[in-house]
């Protein structure tokens, strides 16, 4: 896995992509060899590394590693012992300084599992499809941009989950579950879920659907075992409506359905 982190790392071409360039790949959020549960998103935020004026993250605002922290000037100068200090800030995540104003949703929704990101759990980790944070929104990347980044970081994630012993993957959005089924191989069953719908004013109600299958190949990767996948439509934190009541609606489905 770590070399896995310093091909990419060294890769000059990811330049192309709007990758902020001096910014680490995230490989996990949390600890993922403690971790039986994944939620899985489409790419890092920039908050990880700059505040609202674009700003590096430093002293103890900073969450994960950079060119200047780690006191190079290159990629190209990555060794082993800092590729290291890179996987401690991704373990170590939501023990220092975590943007739990984009997690808390999250950890809301399985916490009826009993997982939790947080101490004394920390048996729930994140990950993302793409483990770059980049200067733009991915809505504003262009088309071949994301599919670059994707095929750059699907066998990461294989890989990843093959060596870990992650037993269920909970897929936040439509974005998140449409871009997964392109690089692995579940069919999902879509379901009509009643309780999630997000009313609008102008009548144009946003349906709720639940997603549910097995997943053995990521990235061209075989898994050692199957693992369970269930996702939801709304994205928690960017669709606009989404209540308190469809959140809970959620975290019961997923209790329901995640057998700790």
């Amino acid at each position: 896995m770590l070399e896995v982190i310093n091909n990419t790392l060294t890769d000059a071409d990811i330049k192309y992509a709007d990758v902020i360039p001096w910014s680490t790949p995230i490989y996990s959020f949390g600890n993922i060899s403690n971790s039986k549960i994944a939620t899985l998103g489409i790419n890092p935020s920039n908050r990880e590394f700059e505040d609202l004026n674009g700003v590096e993250l430093n002293g103890n605002n900073r969450r994960f590693h950079t060119l200047k922290s780690l006191k190079i000037n290159s990629w190209t100068e990555i060794d082993s012992a800092k590729t290291n200090y890179i996987k401690t800030l991704c373990d170590e995540y939501f023990s220092r300084n975590p943007y739990d104003q984009w997690f808390k949703k999250l950890d809301y929704l399985i916490s009826g599992s009993s997982y939790s990101y947080y101490f004394p759990s920390t048996e729930a980790c994140h990950l993302d499809l793409i483990p770059y944070a980049t200067s733009k929104k991915w809505s504003d990347l262009r088309p071949n941009q994301k599919h670059f980044l994707l095929d750059k970081s699907s066998l990461l994630l294989g890989h990843l989950l093959k060596n870990s012993s992650i037993n269920y993957l909970i897929l936040n959005g439509s974005t998140v579950i449409k871009t997964f089924e392109q690089i692995s191989d579940v069919t999902f069953r879509k379901e009509l879920q009643t309780d999630w719908v997000l009313n609008r004013k102008n009548g144009k109600n946003v349906n709720g659907y639940s997603f549910e299958g097995d997943v053995n190949k990521i990235g061209g990767i075989k898994l050692k075992q199957a693992i369970k996948v269930f996702g939801f439509n709304h994205n928690i934190q960017s669709s606009f409506g989404v209540t308190s009541i469809v959140q809970k609606s959620i975290r019961n489905w997923l209790s329901n359905k995640i057998k700790v």
